[in-house]
């Protein structure tokens, strides 16, 4: 729910789409790196009946530093609510700010 990191998520994924487009080299390494990925989470039966026992004991213990982290965050975005804005948004304001900054600068460097 912190818009900052899903507008930041966004961005980085589209640079990366981006410059696998853009770059032929850079996407066939991507799409190799992808690839090994996509194989690892497929799981053969074999392997998931041998690791099943382990992801279920863990599992409460997962639930439990889920809704942690998610109380944490939740406590972060209502002390932090620039974590509520668009990195673009930021990164507006920002200039904004700095811009006003420099104006008021000139004008006492001015008079």
């Amino acid at each position: 729910t912190l818009t900052l990191a899903g507008s930041a998520c966004d961005m980085v994924s589209a640079a990366y789409a981006s410059t696998k487009q853009s770059h032929p080299y850079i996407q066939s390494m991507c799409d190799a790196a992808e690839k090994g990925v996509k194989s690892m989470s497929h799981m053969s039966g074999a392997t998931t009946s041998c690791v099943q026992p382990l992801l279920t004991s863990l599992e409460p213990h997962v639930a439990a530093a889920s809704e942690y982290a998610s109380k944490g965050l939740g406590k972060l975005g209502e002390k932090l609510p620039l974590l509520q804005k668009p990195v673009d948004q930021i990164i507006s304001d920002t200039k904004e700010l700095v811009s006003a900054r420099v104006a008021d600068a000139k004008d006492v460097v001015s008079s």
